[in-house]
């Protein structure tokens, strides 16, 4: 059974779902097809009472959402909260801001007058992760419905009943059927959807594995495609950074949401005359969290999503001492039940270790010490990613130089503070392509057509 809820707290299973049939499957297509013919024809203020509505359920039903989450995939629960009020002000933002970052845009051209509109494009199919299994799908119901798309999604399969919860809240908030449809369907189904004719675009949230196989398949079909993949985030220490600044970053920065999140930081190069300084700090810092009940307010530890993913990442830091680099801390299962691991940091990698390249999602920190600013540039950029990254200095125009230099798709100077609705948010390299969040996001599967108005003498 490929949708199955089992709490990585205990190990137990919640509950297992049966992936659709031949016939469900025509039966919601042709919903979302439906309503979008509908829906592409609503105003902008008709759209958005159903998608504010939305916002505020997510809102006021905040700790029943962050519950089922915690249960499913471990966040802990205070994390979870914040991640349902996000959601909800994504779904908000969108309902608010979709007709201005959608409003015809003039041109001036030499001869009359031109603009450019934006409509919508038809059923856009979204593949989307567990680690954020409310907040990966408010960011793509929010932008594209309120741009007239409709949309069906597959969510991962341990987080069912997040996605069922999420596709409830729309229906709860008066969205027509059709407008937004969850999809339980296996990997082969999925390639089936990209290649149907109703779909005119697809956007996931992934793996690289992941995003070049449906990347593949949405470019055979001539179809548009956003790709926010994986990441290898550079967090970068120079020698006058503020450590009572830095290392409580530091530590939210590899062990939020358990370290499972694609833009966290996870390559820690720090300017040789102050590395003893911050590692002495932050290794402590990560030694004092304790594992607990993710539904534990007190709780600091949480457990990983799945055994599938603690036993993956034991498995790549093996690996990673086999190839020469030393266990500072960690690297080993906690002795409990759960899928929990130590808090770990790696040290002394040198570019032939796969641990060079890989990406580790979850609590393991790649420690790195480079003698300058200047190499701790091209350490960062020597990454087959390029999500995010961040630099640590009393010098605001300092790090804004080196920002610049960075070869990312996003950077912060002296904060990791990704939490903005009005942040476009994205990559380049293996780290995908597209934007969403912000004005951009709302950009992606909308029609851009030229209109263009002038009296000129006809042809000879």
């Amino acid at each position: 059974m490929t949708y199955q809820s089992t709490n990585p707290f205990n190990g137990k299973l919640v509950e297992g779902f049966d992936e659709i049939n031949a016939g469900e499957y025509e039966t919601k297509l042709a919903a979302a097809q439906t309503c979008f013919e509908t829906w592409r024809h609503k105003s902008y203020a008709e759209r958005a009472v159903i998608i504010a509505k939305a916002s505020k359920l997510l809102h006021d039903q905040a700790d029943t959402f962050a519950k089922i989450m915690t249960s499913e995939m471990g966040k802990r629960i205070g994390e979870a909260r914040g991640e349902v009020e996000f959601s909800s002000r994504i779904l908000a933002y969108y309902a608010e801001n979709a007709e201005r970052f959608l409003a015809p845009v003039k041109l001036n051209p030499t001869v009359g007058e031109a603009h450019m509109e934006s409509s919508p494009i038809g059923v856009i199919f979204g593949v989307e992760p567990w680690n954020f299994p409310y907040y990966q799908l408010a960011r793509i119901a929010g932008p594209h419905l309120m741009a007239g798309n409709t949309l069906v999604v597959k969510h991962a399969g341990i987080v069912p009943q997040c996605a069922l919860a999420f596709e409830k809240l729309l229906l709860d908030a008066g969205a027509p059927v059709g407008l937004y449809t969850n999809l339980f369907i296996s990997h082969h189904q999925a390639d089936k959807v990209v290649d149907d004719p109703r779909i005119k675009g697809v956007c996931l949230t992934g793996s690289v594995a992941a995003g070049q196989s449906i990347a593949a398949r949405a470019g055979k079909n001539l179809k548009v495609s956003s790709m926010e993949l994986g990441g290898s985030d550079a967090f970068i220490v120079l020698d006058d950074a503020d450590l009572d600044l830095t290392i409580p970053w530091a530590v939210w920065g590899r062990m939020y949401n358990t370290g499972q999140t694609c833009c966290a930081a996870k390559r820690f190069i720090v300017v040789d005359s102050i590395a003893d300084k911050f590692i002495e700090r932050f290794q402590a810092a990560l030694g004092a969290l304790k594992a607990g009940d993710p539904m534990d307010e007190k709780t600091t530890l949480g457990p990983l999503s799945s055994e599938a993913a603690l036993v993956q990442l034991l498995k790549q830091v093996e690996t990673a001492v086999a190839n020469g680099a030393k266990l500072l801390m960690g690297g080993k299962r906690v002795d409990r039940a759960g899928s929990y691991m130590q808090p770990s940091i790696l040290t002394d990698i040198k570019p032939g270790n796969p641990a060079f390249r890989d990406e580790f999602f979850g609590p393991v920190a790649l420690f790195f010490r480079v003698k300058d600013e200047d190499a701790a540039i091209a350490l960062a950029n020597d990454s087959d990613f390029g999500l995010g990254g961040s630099v640590w200095t009393k010098d605001v125009a300092r790090g804004k130089r080196i920002a610049s230099k960075v070869e990312t798709g996003m950077m912060f100077i002296n904060n990791i503070d990704w939490s903005d609705a009005e942040l476009p948010f994205g990559g380049i390299k293996d780290s995908g392509y597209g934007r969403e969040l912000g004005d951009m996001g709302i950009q992606q599967f909308v029609n851009k057509k030229l209109v263009r108005v002038a009296t000129m003498k006809a042809p000879a």
